[in-house]
């Protein structure tokens, strides 16, 4: 993307927020704008799929600290402000009469093709400047310098994407090819990776000017929710319904896997709904470790009882009238 790119984005209307919006919010907004607009929930609709694209490019810019810090500089340069820093601005910055008269002294040094002084001639075109620091848009300054002056091999700029992968995916790990910048691309997705972690993709950037290395790839991984599974860092979680007996009496259960199989969990008389059972080792494998498999119980109670079933729940209810599951919840809810 080039400074004259920045310069006619507003990213932080793409997402919806103000231009003091901290990482959270940000993040926020940008969940929600890419499930509006995600192509899943708009099929054959261009303008859609090119709204996504938006907002996908305006969240890599303002998600990376260093990314979000040029684009406000560029953006402050190209509104006509006096002042640039190459931080937030601030008491020491220099506006580019400075910046000429440091470099060229005063406006009689100016570059060819530029107008001398500070008075009144059309502003270079931004990418032309930045060109004069041997940088480009988006990628930092450095690595170059004014007319004449012949720059080494550098590094290219990185580039971010998103991707959308499923649970089993995140949880197991996969290879995904997806195309960034016309280019088809293979990622190697390590087993246990979170919604909205990145993963740096070395040399699959722009290649670097000069023969010089290509820049990275920041793949941002969105991952779908599963309707049995959810993990907590490398612990995996399933929650199994019992029958009312089972629970009372204990049972055990037959649990399964998520690459396949199944588990023999023991539950204990009297286990209440809600009890989480841990079952060690049978969580996700990634580099790093090996979590558990945690079995949250959920008592599941009939709809619709009658004949002997009805007979034997009444007759229950009579042989424990003594007993008050509420004993002490009004004192408790008190104090």
């Amino acid at each position: 993307m080039s400074g004259q790119d920045w310069l006619d984005k507003d990213f932080y209307a793409v997402l919806g927020v103000s231009k003091d919006a901290d990482a959270q919010e940000i993040k926020k907004a940008y969940r929600k704008k890419a499930r509006q607009y995600h192509p899943d929930r708009h099929p054959d609709d261009p303008k859609a799929e090119e709204t996504f694209k938006e907002i996908g490019e305006a969240y890599s810019v303002l998600n990376d600290p260093e990314q979000r810090e040029q684009y406000d500089a560029i953006r402050a340069m190209g509104s006509g402000g006096a002042r640039f820093s190459a931080g937030q601005g601030g008491p020491g910055a220099a506006g580019f009469e400075d910046i000429f008269s440091s470099m060229f002294g005063g406006g009689h040094g100016a570059p060819r093709g530029y107008p001398a002084g500070g008075g009144g001639g059309a502003n270079p075109d931004l990418d032309d400047l930045l060109k004069m620091f041997g940088g480009q848009a988006g990628g930092g300054f450095g690595g170059g310098g004014p007319a004449g002056f012949q720059p080494g091999p550098s590094k290219g700029q990185d580039i971010s994407a998103h991707t959308r992968i499923s649970f089993r995916d995140a949880a197991l790990g996969t290879e995904i090819r997806l195309t960034v910048d016309g280019k088809a691309v293979t990622a190697r997705i390590p087993a246990g990776v979170h919604d909205g972690q990145k993963i740096r993709l070395r040399g699959k950037g722009r290649p670097g000017p000069g023969g010089g290395p290509a820049g990275d790839l920041l793949l941002t991984l969105d991952v779908e929710e599963h309707p049995v599974w959810s993990a907590d860092g490398a612990n995996l979680k399933i929650t199994v319904p019992v029958s009312f007996d089972e629970a009372v009496l204990g049972t055990t259960l037959s649990v399964p896997l998520l690459d396949g199989g199944t588990v023999s969990v023991k539950v204990p008389a009297g286990t209440p709904s809600g009890r989480t059972l841990r079952v060690r080792g049978k969580g996700l494998k990634t580099s790093k470790r090996t979590g558990d498999l945690h079995v949250t119980i959920q008592v599941a109670v009939p709809s619709h009882v009658e004949g002997k079933a009805k007979k034997a729940v009444e007759d229950l209810r009579e042989a424990l009238e003594g007993e008050d599951p509420r004993a002490g919840l009004a004192a408790a809810a008190a104090s």
